[in-house]
């Protein structure tokens, strides 16, 4: 399955920025899907995961700011983001976790600053 991810762009610090990932097959059997990030300069980390029976787990660094959903139908994974801060600026990814991970797409940055 073909991953893209979108909705990024730039944002002033408290903003808020919905990220969409859209797939190009069905994710209803993908077990678990993941938002990834990688800042300038720094090695790509996991922000937050979601199984396909709606289980959630968000990095300590975005919790309680992002939130991470599915809609199966659409075949669409979407992460939330609110109370933006600088350090949140960096390329987002989204991918599958664990077993079957894809190829990395282009992402879609996301620029925090005044």
């Amino acid at each position: 399955v073909q991953l893209q991810a979108s909705g990024g762009g730039p944002v002033q610090p408290g903003g808020s920025l919905r990220l969409s990932c859209a797939a190009s097959g069905s994710i209803s059997n993908i077990p678990v899907m993941g938002w990834y990030r990688q800042p300038p300069g720094k090695q790509r980390e996991l922000v937050a995961f979601i199984t396909n029976l709606g289980s959630t787990n968000h990095a300590d660094s975005v919790k309680g700011r992002f939130t991470i959903s599915r809609d199966n139908a659409k075949n669409t994974v979407y992460l939330q983001m609110n109370s933006l801060k600088p350090e949140d600026t960096a390329v987002y990814y989204c991918n599958i976790v664990g077993v079957g991970r894809e190829p990395w797409g282009q992402g879609t940055l996301v620029t925090v600053s005044s």
